[in-house]
Parts: C-alpha cells; sequence; structure tokens
C-alpha cells in the first residue's frame, strides 16, 4: 500500500490471538476442493524461488521493468498471452478458456524508498536514485508475496481449467505505492484494448496469522488525500520579530488548530485523520524564514467525510495566514484515491467459497482499515471487486506479541517486515478459490 497510509492492523487482537494457536497450515473442509492443496503444495519450492528472487530485486513505482520482463515471461512459460508495459511498467496477461465471465486479479509490482533490516539471507541490499538522492529498496509492504501467490494462482487455474470455463486477466500493477498505477493502467486502455472484466480481485498480505483470510462488505479501505500547504511570512532577525510575519508561527498554529477539524466539526461516529507528517521551514536558529511547507495526508471511508476535513484544513489554513496578517497560504490538495468498496454479491459468494475450502474458523470477517489502495479504482470504473487480507505472521510470533513485554510483530512498512513465506500458499489457495467462485456461480 502507498506510502503515508501503511499500517495493516485490524482491530483483532483478541481473534489474532486465538486464531494463533491452530495449525499453520490451512486445513481443507470435506466441500472444498483437496485438488488445489496438492497442486499449491507441489509448486511450493518454485514459488518461493521467484518470492526470494524478487524480494532480493525490488524495483521503485514505475522502475519495475526487471520485475515486469520476470512476470510476463513466467505467464508466458504458463500460457497466457501477455501484453507489456502498459500503463509504464504494467503487464497484462490473458488466457482464454472458453466461453464465460473474465476476471480480473491483480498483483502490485513496486517496492518502497527505505532499507530493509530482516537480515534475511535473501534480504534487498538494492539502492537506487530517488526524487534526486539515493535510497535503498525494499519490499516491506508485501508485493513480493502477492506476485509469487499471483503466478502460482494461474498455474493452479490453468491446471484446473477442466473446472471452468471463461477468461482469466491477470494484471500486473506499477506503482500502488505512489497511488497512480491503477490510473495509468486504465488510461492506457486496459478496459478496451481488453476485455473488461465481470469481477476484480486482490489481495494484501497482513500481519494476522499466516493461514488467517479476511474480508469484508462496503467499505474496505480508507480514501487518501495529500496535502501540501505553504505559509507565506515576511522574514527577519530572530531577535526582532515584530519586524517580521513567521510562517512557522502560522504553520505551528494549524497544525495544532486543524485537529479541532476532525474533533469538533466531523460526526465522532465517522472516521477521519488529517495528519501532518512533514514541516520544511528555515535555514538558522536566529533567521525568521519568509515561508513554511507542511505536507500532509487526508484519510476519510465516506465522500461527505472528506468534504468536511477539506472545507474545515482550507478555513483553518486561511484563519492562521490572516491571525498573522500574512497573505493567504498556497494549499493543494490532491486525490491519492478513493475508498475500496467491496461488492456485497462478490465478497458473500467468495466468502462462501473460502469458508469451504478453508477452515471455517480462518475465514473471518475484519473492520476497514485506515490505509488507502489504488485498486479501488477498478471498482470506480465499473467493476464489480473484492480486496481481501492474507494473515503472513507466524502464529507462534502473534501469540508472544499480545503477553506483557512481549515482541510487537512487524507491520507492513516497518525495516523488519517479514512475511512467513509459507503465506504463499494460503495467498494461491485463497485467490483460486476466489477466481473459481466467480468462474462458476
Amino acid at each position: 500500500m502507498h506510502p503515508s497510509k501503511k499500517t495493516l492492523a485490524h482491530a483483532l487482537t483478541t481473534a489474532i490471538v486465538t486464531l494463533a494457536s491452530m495449525a499453520t497450515t490451512p486445513v481443507f473442509a470435506q466441500s472444498g476442493s483437496p485438488r488445489i492443496g496438492s497442486l499449491v503444495e507441489g509448486m511450493y519450492p518454485a514459488l518461493l524461488a521467484i518470492y526470494q528472487d524478487i524480494h532480493a530485486h525490488p524495483e521503485l513505482p514505475f522502475q519495475e521493468t526487471r520485475t515486469a520482463a520476470k512476470l510476463a515471461a513466467e505467464m508466458r512459460g504458463i500460457g497466457f498471452t501477455v501484453t507489456e508495459k502498459v500503463g509504464g511498467t504494467g503487464v497484462v496477461a490473458i488466457y482464454q478458456n472458453g466461453a464465460g465471465p473474465t476476471v480480473l486479479v491483480r498483483t502490485e509490482l513496486d517496492a518502497l524508498p527505505m532499507e530493509e533490516k530482516t537480515g534475511l539471507p535473501y534480504a534487498s541490499k538494492v539502492k537506487t536514485d530517488w526524487n534526486g538522492r539515493e535510497t535503498f529498496v525494499a519490499h516491506s509492504c508485501g508485493h513480493d508475496l502477492h506476485m509469487a501467490s499471483w503466478i502460482g494462482t494461474a498455474r493452479t487455474l490453468v491446471a484446473l481449467k477442466d473446472q471452468w470455463k471463461g477468461t482469466l486477466m491477470f494484471i500486473g500493477q506499477p506503482a500502488e505505492e505512489a497511488g497512480a498505477g491503477a490510473k495509468a493502467m486504465l488510461a492506457d486502455g486496459l478496459f478496451t484494448r481488453f476485455p473488461k472484466p465481470d469481477v476484480a480481485f486482490a489481495l494484501h498480505a497482513d500481519p494476522m496469522p499466516h493461514g488467517v483470510v479476511g474480508y469484508r462488505v462496503g467499505a474496505t479501505t480508507s480514501s487518501a488525500d495529500s496535502l501540501d500547504i505553504t505559509f507565506k511570512g515576511r522574514g527577519g532577525h530572530g531577535s526582532a520579530p515584530h519586524k517580521s510575519i513567521d510562517p512557522i508561527m502560522m504553520a505551528a498554529r494549524f497544525v495544532t488548530d486543524v485537529q479541532s477539524v476532525v474533533s469538533r466539526e466531523k460526526d465522532p461516529s465517522e472516521f477521519g485523520v488529517v495528519t501532518i507528517g512533514s514541516i520544511q521551514s528555515g535555514s538558522a536558529g536566529n533567521i525568521i524564514p519568509d515561508s513554511a511547507q507542511l505536507r500532509g495526508t487526508i484519510r476519510s471511508y465516506k465522500p461527505d467525510v472528506r468534504e468536511k476535513m477539506l472545507d474545515g484544513i482550507q478555513r483553518t489554513a486561511q484563519a492562521s495566514a490572516a491571525m498573522a496578517g500574512a497573505p493567504e497560504p498556497l494549499i493543494s490538495v490532491k486525490d491519492g484515491g478513493s475508498a475500496i468498496v467491496n461488492d456485497e454479491a462478490v465478497v458473500l459468494r467468495t466468502a462462501a467459497a473460502l469458508k469451504a475450502q478453508l477452515v471455517t474458523s480462518k475465514v473471518i470477517e475484519v473492520p476497514p482499515i485506515t490505509a488507502s489502495e489504488d485498486f479501488s479504482e477498478y471498482g470506480k470504473a465499473g467493476v464489480p471487486s473484492m480486496f481481501f487480507f492474507v494473515g503472513v505472521s507466524d502464529p507462534k510470533a502473534v501469540a508472544e506479541s499480545s503477553k506483557p513485554g512481549g515482541k510487537p510483530v512487524a507491520f507492513n512498512h516497518s525495516p523488519f517486515f517479514a512475511p512467513f513465506p509459507q503465506s504463499i500458499k494460503t495467498g494461491v489457495e485463497a485467490m483460486t478459490t476466489a477466481v473459481l467462485s466467480a468462474m462458476n456461480k
């Protein structure tokens, strides 16, 4: 998931601890398909090798040339017709198997500009230029696990092609972390150059215990807006503040006062967050600068809550400047993605299939998360969609983390985030089951 939206921590502590005491390998119910499990078990060593290779060679948004080429080669080997460079570095792989629904399965290609500190033998040591500065690069959000599961799902579905009819549309999407990849692929004709899908699926690694699958009807992630405000003052000497207009004072006032929009103007029963994560101003302690720039993020589930906060942010910023006798601030808000709203019919049908395939108690309904995801763009384009979660933490580690003084489990975007590799199996089993439920509805 893209930067500033990151933690996928669900309010599931009690449920997670209970689930952590279960076996670490998914068990198949009598009504499920044992063929899926046996196929996945047989291909797991190859998928693990793919996962470790991608993990060790991460690439940043719209730079995923090696990653895209690897996925394209894998899909051609399975028998898909592959188109590369869709929306920049995106991959579209099509497999036709008679008349039937078209089902889209998305994976992300990109990694994060951060250093990995897991100590794994296949840990990333990659460095590259990003926004004019050298940075480490790491798959610390789970996209590498998503890609391995995506390839495994394609292999499994082709092996089971006697059980379904229709068209598979597997896409490797760039720049999810930048919130721009889905829009880029759609703008490059994803649903005009290729069949428009009848349903779309995506999964995401979550720090729940390995073997657990989480789903939700309706709003599942938040919307994300990027906020950029520049307060304009008048520079001067730190010993004579009365001869200047201090933009740092304006910025400080705004950071405090804008929280009243969240606590006093927004309905307290509705989710909404305004976070200022960056303030840049000045060069020395005895110089009052002439400007201060703030950057932040705005999160919500509902459009009316979003509009309420945007209005409050603008009024608060203007008031902070007016109180200082300063010019109006420059305010820029960029839409970073809408909330994912899972289709009810798709979710209920898929959840029933997952419970039939996996142990029912390991397929759980989860609350919405405050992170954001550009998978929402496919739903906005008119495709009924489902975004679900796959637990990737060692169950024993999760159980230990709940004890007094226990070591916390590393979450997405942590430099110590290291998914339990066997979670790939759960990802393949769950996504294969989801696709089959859509094909055979």
